[in-house]
């Protein structure tokens, strides 16, 4: 095994890996007169998990180095090329993180699941294992496997614990998904065997620097595939329809979590290993970020569901990640990566207080609810802060997030000045109607006629605050000091800007001289 910085250090990153998944395997052999420790112990190993990263990343991970660090590498299956191999940098370090306390914050917030507890419970660890291989791995086939298998855990935890339309949101999810896979399997195995020699190591990939009408197509397949996830309009008809009928603590990590890894996909293979490529093709992500932006609030405006409305807020505002990605300079490289941390504590934070009054009220139609304010003050003013933060209210981690993607789009040269006019006035439309979508809704959800049946519900519990605070006091934090964020993957979005510059540059010489 090669280890970094030296061999005697410990595999941190493996460990952060299978610790979830070791904690699945316990729970599925443990004895039924233990069932009542199901919680107890997904929560144990979650707080462990989520300790060992904060020990990895703040003891052994340089922030300024932009470069992989704490690097593993085993040769896993020699005939198929596949190896062990995990690595971390700027990109992944702040995701895995962000995935260690929403996993952490979602098995807290499934306290009260009921209906077989064992399997649920350890569909999240597994769930929390898989993630961290996708945001760590540095061998496509791995990289590739645990894209996939994190899709089974998901599944199952909407068909088997979802609404009365649980089996259609579920299967849909998987169809979308699923298929979009297969382009990502082709784009990655066609660059594995496009140079001399067969290989699926990452930065092996990125050196190769494919271009030409090859790259081209490979960009566009890891597009469409990463773009479901993301999701792009208009691969994201799943998103609405999964989140509609996932339980609340399910939706914090589709919408905390599982979104990301399409924004850092799109970062680390389109961006990062097909650099020219990206180059051609960023205006054409900036103009759907802009659709994504403007489809997703419009949207909005016709649920009257809860959820659904949240989830049309969420294709919304992951088209300020695109829009960053498309500026193709290192501001708006750090807006995109800003966009996903506070998008995920923020969209788990609205899920989650949803979840609360939906457990009180057993009611997500808009027009069946009102007057909740009185009933529920602590919820209220909890969710009504989570909106705020959505909106982007200056001193929260939205507002930081959006305007940095803005300056970034502003300050690029790379783009005429009238086409980035235009692109701010839309998207600025865009951010203009969150707030009339978002304070519509808490209008009507707590303020109006009180409908009698709610009149009398009991406000949060102290473990129901103590997981929103802890969602909505970063936002405030990072709102206030973003650099306690932006520090940790500055570096890596400095030097992927400068990747970026420099093919710029080599792409006008050949330009010139062929001229």
């Amino acid at each position: 095994m090669d280890l970094s910085p030296s061999a005697g250090e410990l595999p941190w990153l493996s460990l952060i890996v299978l610790l979830p998944l070791a904690g699945a395997l316990l729970l599925a052999v443990l004895p039924p007169r233990a069932q009542g420790a199901v919680r107890w112990l997904a929560l144990g190993v979650l707080i462990a998990d989520l300790a060992l990263m904060l020990l990895a990343f703040s003891r052994h991970f340089d922030p300024t180095v932009g470069s992989l660090q704490l690097v593993e590498r085993i040769s896993w299956v020699p005939a198929m090329g596949l190896e062990w191999s995990l690595g971390a940098d700027g990109l992944s370090a702040p995701l895995v993180l962000l995935s260690g306390v929403i996993t952490l914050l979602t098995v807290a917030a499934s306290w009260t699941v009921e209906r077989k507890p064992r399997l649920y419970f350890a569909l999240l660890l597994a769930q929390a294992s898989a993630q961290a291989v996708v945001f760590l791995s540095q061998d496509f086939l791995l990289f590739f496997l645990a894209w996939e298998l994190e899709l089974v855990p998901v599944y199952l935890l909407i068909a088997i614990w979802g609404g009365s339309r649980r089996q259609y949101a579920a299967t849909k999810f998987i169809l979308y998904t699923a298929t979009a896979s297969l382009l990502i399997l082709v784009s990655g195995l066609a660059l594995a065997f496009s140079g001399d020699h067969f290989t699926l190591n990452l930065s092996e990939l990125t050196a190769r620097s494919a271009s030409g009408t090859f790259g081209l197509l490979c960009y566009l397949g890891f597009l469409v595939g990463f773009g479901v996830k993301l999701p792009i309009f208009p691969l994201h008809t799943w998103l609405p329809d999964a989140h509609g009928e996932a339980n609340a603590p399910v939706s914090m990590l589709l919408a905390g979590v599982l979104l990301k890894m399409g924004g850092y996909a799109l970062l680390r293979f389109n961006v990062q290993m097909l650099p020219e490529a990206h180059l051609i093709l960023a205006p054409a992500l900036i103009v759907l970020g802009i659709v994504n932006i403007l489809y997703g609030a419009l949207n909005a405006f016709g649920q009257d569901n809860v959820k659904r409305r949240i989830a049309c807020s969420s294709v919304s505002h992951m088209g300020f990640v695109l829009l960053g990605i498309g500026a193709i300079d290192a501001l708006g490289l750090s807006g995109a990566m800003l966009q996903m941390v506070s998008h995920g504590l923020i969209a788990a934070a609205m899920f989650f207080f949803t979840g609360v009054f939906y457990e009180r009220t057993k009611t997500l139609s808009i027009p069946n609810m009102g007057g909740l304010a009185k009933a529920l003050p602590i919820t209220f003013a909890c969710f009504l802060a989570s909106s705020l933060a959505s909106l982007a209210l200056p001193g929260m981690s939205g507002f930081v997030s959006e305007i940095t993607v803005f300056l970034g789009l502003t300050e690029s040269d790379r783009f005429t000045l009238p086409f980035r006019v235009v692109c701010i006035v839309l998207a600025a439309v865009g951010l203009m109607l969150t707030p009339v979508y978002l304070l519509s809704l808490c209008r009507r959800v707590f303020f109006g006629p009180r409908i009698p049946a709610l009149a009398v519900v009991g406000d949060m519990r102290p473990r129901e605050l103590l997981i929103g605070l802890t969602l909505l006091v970063p936002t405030m934090v990072i709102g206030f000091w973003p650099r306690v964020a932006i520090d940790l993957y500055e570096a890596s979005t400095d030097a992927l800007a400068g990747v970026l510059g420099q093919t710029a540059l080599v792409a006008l010489t050949r330009a010139t001289v062929t001229g």
